[in-house]
């Protein structure tokens, strides 16, 4: 009786992989499509602000204008234009050549030699404002450090109560694609776990071959684990695929365990498999099965984990939502993985929430399955 089981399962095991293996968007969906996201994310998009163009209007040149001026010139964050006039500026302001204008008034060097407050006007496009906070923050930085480097030229002590010494922890270099590469792990074992599994018993309906398979001694069991193990083994594939991409491509630290790693993916990917298995079952249509799969795993993994934005700054009725979102848990746990190394106070109880919900999902699916069976 176990040697039939097996070669029953085998026989399940094959026949699906044979499908995986002539149906070409499954394997460009778990390597192709992970690669170009990978490649999007990691070259073409960046959170980061550098070469910000920016107008600087010097109304009476000077020195200290020029020394002004020259920090902006030196600065990495910075692409200076000047403008002969405020009204050129604010014109190119209002046709984008620039983010933002410095202006430099006519008794800047004056004041600034007497001892008197030496204020700078600072005109930021605020359409962008994610942008223009930066922005201001950067301009801030450089005139405080102008105005530190003035001081000391001309042996002028000032007292500062406070003085401020920064150190950044896990992410020093600032780099934005170190968080978001991680992130995206997330999002193409979404695709492959939730979106291709979602196909799978919708296409057996829609092509009526699942109640053959019905009529066969095979077990509900052993159907799902025909169906499940090889885009288990798919989703695995496209995540050491992306992984090796993080790490030698775009160099993304690992400071965490490996062994770990590979625990918490296969956890996420069970989740994953689950609820696309649940939305298989229920829909019977790939269609509807494909356009629910995005809609109730890709966006929420997208907008609502973590990846891109920060859960603490939502809204309180969205953070509360993103507590049955499966990604938020999985992206915590790889940033941490990958960033900070094996924080088990955040990778326990993450890993938990993705065992209940793999377990949840997973078991729903053999239920209702049995259920429409009989």
């Amino acid at each position: 009786m176990p040697t039939l089981v097996s070669s029953r399962l085998i026989g399940l095991l094959r026949k699906e992989s044979l499908q995986i293996l002539r149906d070409p968007s499954s394997i460009a969906i778990a390597f192709v499509l992970p690669v170009l996201l990978l490649l999007l994310f990691g070259y073409g998009v960046s959170l980061d602000s550098k070469h910000v163009k920016v107008g600087i209007v010097v109304e009476q040149p000077g020195s200290e204008a020029r020394s002004f001026v020259a920090a902006f010139q030196q600065s990495v964050y910075f692409e200076p234009h000047l403008y002969p006039t405020l009204q050129a500026g604010r014109a190119a302001l209002r046709a984008s050549e620039v983010k933002g204008i410095l202006v430099l008034p006519a008794d800047f060097a004056q004041r600034l030699k007497g001892d008197r407050d030496a204020p700078i006007q600072v005109i930021v496009n605020g359409v962008d404002a994610n942008s223009a906070r930066l922005l201001e923050g950067y301009v801030q930085g450089v005139w405080t450090t102008w105005l530190q480097r003035e001081l000391q030229a001309r042996q002028i002590q000032v007292a500062q109560p406070v003085e401020p010494q920064t150190r950044i922890w896990f992410n020093p270099e600032l780099e934005s694609r170190n968080y978001l590469v991680p992130g995206l792990l997330v999002v193409n074992m979404t695709l492959v776990g939730a979106l291709l599994t979602a196909l799978v018993f919708a296409r057996e309906w829609e092509r009526g071959t699942l109640e053959a398979l019905m009529v066969t001694p095979v077990t509900i069991g052993e159907i799902l684990i025909g169906k499940l193990l090889p885009y288990f083994v798919l989703g695995m594939g496209g995540m050491v695929l992306s992984v090796l991409m993080a790490l030698f491509l775009f160099g993304v630290p690992m400071r965490g365990s490996l062994w770990v790693l590979g625990i918490c993916s296969t956890l996420f990917l069970l989740t994953a498999l689950g609820m696309g298995l649940l939305i298989s079952i229920v829909t019977r249509n790939q269609f509807v099965a494909g356009m629910v799969a995005i809609l109730a795993t890709f966006l929420p993994a997208f907008l609502l984990s973590g990846f891109l934005f920060d859960i603490g700054s939502m809204p309180v009725v969205v953070q509360v939502v993103t507590h049955v979102v499966a990604a938020r848990y999985f992206v915590t746990i790889l940033q941490s993985l990958f960033l900070a190394g094996d924080v088990w106070s955040l990778i326990l109880p993450n890993a938990a929430a993705l065992v209940l919900m793999a377990g949840f999902f997973l078991g729903l699916s053999r239920r209702l399955l049995r259920k429409r069976l009989e």
